[in-house]
């Protein structure tokens, strides 16, 4: 039987051969850290390579079990039993809820002792994650507990301006109230003090560099540059996005109307992105703060605190990842200034913006890691590969420069010397001194034509769409190349080489499968 049969739709389930009586604690913090965290199950009976050994006497062990989590659990939750036989063996399978008496306490060996769930193993509670179970067991947020900073000290023309901006409507006396900032005593809460101008939270700031390289010391120059910001947490925001959106080149091309822009960066994705690490991040970590990282071929934004239930991304499908909110306060301001939207979850929308640009392939997809405490998401520049290639590889011949992709010998098989001394590869062929240059990402067009080329109609070339020659040079170089290793090539997605293909009148592909090949009709 598939382990999966037994805990049927729970993510989280621990394995226990026997019932251990002398030593309680070694399946107990199991069931501490379900009760703390998102719920699980404990399955009696089977081993660690999910062999199932049954249990000699499963009623008494249930028994035990069952009194055993009663005295040494504090407060008691909710979990039932339920008795399964396999081939034979019985098993016992012991579901966890979770809890909303937060923290649930292991008692015993002298110790009080919390745990909660880290990937697949249960760990003790640090500092931080004991006070935020303690402020869940409330059933509050710390978003919504009272500052030890006063209201009166307090402005927030940033927060009254940007309502009035996005809304239309003034912010009014009430609203500080009704909008979280200040109890119903009139104390200011943990979001009035995050929003506020000068927000005296010292840990909310944001880092924000432009590295020189791939990493944090590619040269003798770090940074070009960096900027760290503090103050409201809508100041952080727009400042945040600012920096990243004047790092946040574009490339583009024209069209008959005007032109289409393709940016390092799609803006909506940046901007739900940043919102999330703002709006999302653990405010109890005072030992860190949102940082922004962004690099020649990616940006990534850093979050202290992981999932907000502490559970895993690994083997989840992000789409479907319902939204759960750490700081209820934050989100919903946030949602009445518009800056985020109430429903819908932040991956899906950083994913969709993505697989909506032309440019995209399945390598630069945004990549989200959740690391115990740590929240980081990747986001890719979809104009890297191409920028960074077309400024590689440059030979000087005849002091004309001539380019050449090296990333295309795995694509385009290149023949062989002979080959070339017949001239097949007349791509790099140089007539009359001028030089022909490839482009190295297949983005562009070929830059310069050769003296050939010319003469037999430049202006027809100009009309041409900018992939359709390198189109062309590929099949000339192996005829039965595929269109997927065409967008591996071209840097684009396979949808967008299908497209371009049906444009090009005198390619096509004759018999079918592996043992087809492409035509080219001159």
């Amino acid at each position: 039987m598939n382990i999966k049969d037994l805990v049927g739709e729970t993510s989280e389930y621990d394995k226990k051969q026997a019932l251990e009586t002398k030593r309680p604690k070694s399946w107990l913090k199991s069931v501490s850290a379900f009760a703390n965290t998102f719920g699980g199950k404990l399955i009696f009976g089977i081993s660690d390579d999910d062999e199932i050994v049954g249990l000699a006497d499963a009623k008494r062990d249930s028994e035990i079990i069952s009194e055993t989590i009663k005295t040494r659990i504090d407060p008691i939750p909710r979990f039932k039993l339920d008795h399964q036989k396999v081939d034979n063996k019985e098993l016992i399978i012991v579901e966890i809820m979770k809890g909303s008496l937060t923290p649930y306490y292991y008692s015993g060996d002298g110790q009080l002792v919390a745990f909660v769930r880290i990937g697949n193993e249960s760990v003790q509670a640090n500092s931080l994650q004991l006070r935020e179970l303690v402020i869940r067991g409330n059933a509050q947020s710390y978003d919504s507990l009272p500052s030890r900073y006063k209201f009166e000290d307090m402005a927030f023309t940033k927060l009254r301006s940007v309502f009035k901006q996005r809304t239309g409507n003034s912010f009014e006396e009430s609203d500080y109230e009704s909008f979280g900032i200040v109890d119903r005593n009139g104390n200011l809460t943990n979001a009035g003090a995050l929003l506020a101008d000068e927000s005296p939270v010292r840990h909310s700031r944001i880092f924000c560099t432009r590295w020189n390289g791939l990493t944090k010391a590619s040269g003798l120059i770090d940074a070009i540059d960096d900027e760290e910001y503090s103050g409201s947490l809508i100041s952080l925001f727009q400042d945040g996005l600012n920096f990243i959106m004047r790092n946040n080149r574009k490339a583009w091309r024209k069209v008959p109307n005007g032109r289409i822009e393709y940016p390092d960066y799609p803006e909506r994705a940046v901007s739900e992105g940043l919102v999330n690490a703002l709006i999302h991040r653990d405010y109890l970590d005072i030992s860190s703060e949102v940082h922004i990282d962004i690099f020649d071929d990616r940006l990534e934004i850093y979050s202290p605190g992981g999932m907000v239930d502490g559970s895993s991304l690994e083997g989840k499908d992000l789409m479907s990842i319902s939204s759960r909110r750490r700081n209820p306060v934050l989100a919903d301001i946030f949602s009445r200034l518009k800056l985020m939207e109430r429903r819908g979850s932040g991956f899906r929308k950083i994913i969709e913006d993505y697989d909506f640009q032309e440019n995209t392939t399945k390598d630069l997809m945004p990549k989200f890691i959740v690391k115990n405490n740590d929240f980081i998401l990747t986001l890719y520049n979809l104009n890297y590969l191409e920028r960074h290639l077309n400024s590689q590889n440059v030979a000087q011949e005849n002091g004309v420069g001539m380019r050449v992709n090296e990333s295309l010998e795995p694509v385009l098989n290149q023949t062989s010397s002979q080959n070339v001394a017949q001239g097949e590869q007349k791509n790099v062929a140089q007539e009359n001194g001028v030089g022909m240059q490839v482009n190295e990402s297949l983005g562009p067009v070929l830059n310069q034509t050769s003296s050939q080329n010319v003469a037999q109609g430049e202006g027809k070339n100009n009309t041409r769409s900018k992939y359709e020659e390198i189109i062309l040079m590929l099949v000339k170089t192996n005829k039965k190349i595929t269109r997927e290793q065409m967008a591996q090539a071209l840097g684009v997605s396979t949808k967008t080489v299908e497209r371009e293909i049906s444009k090009i009148s005198k390619l096509s592909f004759a018999g079918s499968g592996y043992s087809g090949h492409w035509e080219i009709k001159e």
